[in-house]
């Protein structure tokens, strides 16, 4: 009888240290008793996603955020197959994954958290100032002629190889499938890329690269970067990449910022989805970098 007593306290023990399973977009609770929300995805809000979930802490105490990245393809997949409650991607979901939440008996609610220019990264020592897309689309599109920066009648101090070297982001991240779709159109990336798993890989490695080129999200700018201006065609007006250019929708590579959850979601999801779209929370994404939805007072 004791051994069976025993028995008894110990799965109740492990049960107890166990977080409860996720119930729909409405967090899940922890043994402590705190509402746990899972959110992961795109690198490109990495950093906004942490600031807004430091910053709720002292809205809701009672409630944690946890964060990760991994691509927006790894935080979509993950809200459809409901290991998180939010996913966050700097793409709109694609048909295959919208069939897939189908099939899995999710229907995936989209929400538009700010707005994000994808700046064309150079070294300091590159003398270009200006892009058109078609430039862009000769470096990194497949079958593309642009192999040196002498195709381009460029030649760049501290590049003897004369080499374009291309930096680009992993086939899972929301940056690589909106430039493609945005610059590269129809067809692939060309093949020899240096391809990185973050957006900071590929500022810093721009930055420490002559002959380099690299795109990614406007908030990963530095003072040791350059980032030409942008045309659609020959003729158009060259737009630089900033927060207003990529507010109005003038910057030819500027998306909008998404977070997906399984649903309408519910409680402290649904609370905190409201906090990020308020005034507090759309002033945390323009202090990071990027565009709010529409006009705050962050006084």
């Amino acid at each position: 009888m004791r051994q069976a007593h025993l028995l008894t306290l110990i799965i109740t023990l492990i049960g107890c240290g166990r977080p409860q399973k996720q119930d729909g977009s409405n967090g899940s609770r922890s043994s402590s008793g705190r509402v746990v929300i899972q959110n992961k995805g795109s690198d490109t809000l990495v950093n906004v996603a942490q600031a807004w979930a430091e910053a709720y802490k002292v809205v809701d105490s009672s409630v944690a955020i946890a964060v990760t990245g991994g691509g927006s393809g790894t935080g979509i997949s993950s809200m459809i197959n409901g290991t998180v409650d939010i996913a966050n991607a700097s793409r709109a979901m694609k048909s295959r994954e919208l069939d897939s939440a189908k099939n899995n008996g999710v229907d995936p609610k989209k929400y538009v958290v700010g707005h994000d220019a994808i700046a064309v990264y150079l070294h300091k020592s590159n003398p270009i100032s200006e892009f058109t897309l078609s430039q862009l689309k000769s470096i990194y599109g497949e079958h593309g002629p642009a192999e040196k920066w002498s195709d381009l009648g460029i030649t760049i101090p501290g590049c003897p190889s004369d080499e374009i070297v291309r930096v680009s982001r992993q086939n899972n991240s929301g940056t690589y499938a909106y430039f493609k779709k945005s610059v590269i159109k129809k067809g692939e990336y060309k093949l020899g890329s240096r391809d990185m798993h973050g957006s900071k890989d590929v500022v810093d490695l721009v930055e420490n690269t002559p002959c380099a080129i690299g795109y990614s999200g406007l908030a990963y700018a530095n003072d040791h970067i350059k980032m030409p201006c942008i045309k659609t065609t020959d003729d158009a007006p060259c737009v630089t990449p900033t927060v207003p250019s990529a507010a109005d929708g003038s910057y030819p590579i500027a998306r909008p910022l998404l977070m997906y959850t399984a649903g309408v979601p519910k409680g402290a999801v649904k609370e905190y989805m409201d906090w990020i779209l308020s005034d507090a929370g759309q002033c945390i994404i323009l202090d990071k970098g990027y565009a709010a939805v529409r006009e705050v007072n962050c006084e």
